[in-house]
């Protein structure tokens, strides 16, 4: 089974908080992506407790985000809508990469259950790229793609030398350059 991760689609990365016209730009576009995917859905969530200027992040991000059980922390309302009928997994993760979401991969992997995984979402030089890595680390013969048409980084800049890096490591890229 293919299996689409989407990465941190949070009020927050979109027009919140942290959000960017990038963001926003390339929802229309990873919204058709998500509604039309044959096979598996999982998401997943930055998750900051109230005390998150207390925390490493918090110092060198001083930017107040996706504290569980604010607005920002929720997915967009159309992906929210998306991973209740489809019966999605949701990951919270305090960091950049998931361990939890790549043990599952690995199970599903393990199992015979998993034949791809493409990345999408948000940001991609943060948490898009270091959950591609971690799962390629894990699993370095599974194809792993990144769609950098459904992903926006923290600048258009980021986002590009990102999208470098995971060629680099392998990660083949969908989108509109590369289909």
């Amino acid at each position: 089974m293919k299996t689409l991760v989407i990465i941190d689609m949070q009020n927050d990365f979109v027009d919140g908080a942290l959000g960017t016209k990038e963001a926003e730009a390339m929802v229309p576009h990873l919204l058709e992506k998500v509604k039309t995917f044959d096979g598996d859905l999982i998401f997943t969530k930055d998750t900051h407790p109230q005390n998150y200027a207390e925390t490493q992040e918090g110092h060198l991000l001083p930017v107040a985000h996706c504290i569980k059980g604010t607005k920002g922390w929720k997915l967009i309302p159309e992906l929210a809508k998306i991973a209740a009928e489809r019966h999605a997994p949701i990951f919270e993760k305090p960091t950049f990469g998931s361990v939890d979401l790549v043990k599952e991969l690995k199970k599903r992997y393990d199992a015979g259950q998993l034949e791809s995984v493409e990345f999408v979402g948000l940001c991609t030089d943060i948490c898009v790229i270091s959950n591609a890595l971690l799962t390629k680390a894990e699993m370095p013969e599974l194809p792993i793609y990144c769609d950098e048409s459904c992903c926006a980084g923290v600048s258009v800049e980021k986002h590009q030398a990102a999208i470098e890096v995971m060629k680099s490591c392998q990660v083949m890229m969908k989108g509109d350059n590369h289909e």
